[in-house]
């Protein structure tokens, strides 16, 4: 019998300096892993030699020069560089952000071209990755630029799912952004991830309010009252089960959120905050709506710690498992509805050869 091949996860190693690679490695220290995918890790065989003797490891890898040469049952890493970096954990470094940036690019690259199925990015730091390569907010806004589709910033576990109607916009500029359009897309995003990423078949997503207290009817701010409702009546009036405008001060305290499949915020922190007091440590950052699977772990760089061997590697862990189920469950998805669509055409042939017959 023909051995099922593996998904090949592909991992952006993140700055170096942060506790990226910390966790990384010591997710794949655990050769149990390997029984659920083949890691690719984006990075050098150098670099991770020393790594590993920082932190004490003991996983063997396997170097390669193409990430389509991946190996199964075996921790591949692809060198992107080949020469020594000057790691120095805890500082910001425009330097080491160099060599972020090129681990990136080189896994979106392999991801584009199928040799590998998703997509993990450990952390950046978003201000030393910046250069005239990289010149965006955050990994999301460049994917969606390398990637096809609509991206949205989608935090998920189990049990609690947030999407942002904008994610790295300052606090000023948000009543702006927002626009009947923007609302529509981003609600559309995440009733299609619901359906093809998570096999919810009905889903039911509530809105959280704008403006404190959802404006209360116009006195705080016309947002919710001349954009946010009408569109969400329009939305209803298709058939989504669409909920809102929630005022979100009270929405997570009162454990509303339960009642739904996901939440949509307003912006970052709207909907991070309760994200993160709720799940820190177990949540996962998945861009929604692009037409391959990138997830990361729900935190950052963690400079004040980095190097002390004592990062936590559950959030980073509980990433890779959600690329796998969101690839598994998208696979089968699209299989699902191309089968449907064969059958309705040939119900439509029978049906027309029928009349002709007749």
């Amino acid at each position: 019998m023909k051995q099922v091949q593996k998904i090949k996860l592909g991992i952006s190693i993140g700055d170096l300096n942060g506790i990226g690679s910390e966790i990384v490695l010591k997710t794949f220290d655990d050769s149990r892993m390997l029984d659920f995918c083949t890691p690719v890790i984006f990075a050098s065989a150098k670099t991770v030699t020393f790594l590993k003797k920082q932190y004490k490891l003991s996983l063997n890898f396997q170097g390669i020069d193409d990430p389509s040469k991946a190996i199964d049952g075996k921790i591949n890493v692809m060198n992107v560089w080949k020469e020594n970096v000057d790691i120095n954990f805890g500082e910001e470094d425009p330097e080491v952000g160099k060599y972020a940036f090129l681990s990136l690019e080189a896994a979106t690259v392999a991801l584009k071209n199928d040799d590998i199925d998703v997509l993990v990015t450990a952390p950046i730091n978003k201000s030393s990755i910046q250069s005239e390569n990289f010149n965006f907010p955050g990994h999301t806004d460049y994917l969606a630029q390398e990637l096809e589709g609509e991206s949205l910033m989608f935090m998920i576990t189990d049990t609690l799912k947030i999407g942002l109607l904008t994610d790295h916009v300052a606090l000023k500029d948000i009543a702006s952004v927002i626009t009947p359009e923007l609302i529509q897309k981003k609600i559309d995003i995440i009733h299609e991830t619901l359906k093809q990423d998570f096999r919810i078949q009905k889903p039911k997503i509530a809105v959280l309010g704008i403006n404190p207290h959802s404006g209360d009817n116009g006195v705080i701010g016309k947002e919710d009252e001349e954009i946010l409702k009408p569109t969400l009546h329009k939305i209803r009036e298709k058939g989504k089960l669409v909920y809102g405008p929630y005022s979100a001060d009270s929405f997570f305290g009162s454990k509303n959120y339960k009642n739904f499949d996901a939440v949509v915020a307003s912006y970052h922190d709207q909907g991070l905050i309760p994200f993160k007091t709720l799940s820190f440590g177990n949540g996962v950052n998945f861009t929604a709506g692009l037409n391959k699977v990138r997830t990361s772990p729900d935190h950052g760089t963690a400079f004040e710690i980095a190097g002390t061997n004592s990062a936590n590697i559950n959030s980073f862990k509980e990433a890779v498992f959600k690329a796998i189920e969101i690839y598994k469950c998208r696979k089968e998805y699209r299989k699902l509805t191309k089968n449907a669509l064969k059958k309705q055409g040939r119900k439509d042939t029978n049906k027309k050869l029928f009349t002709k017959d007749n």
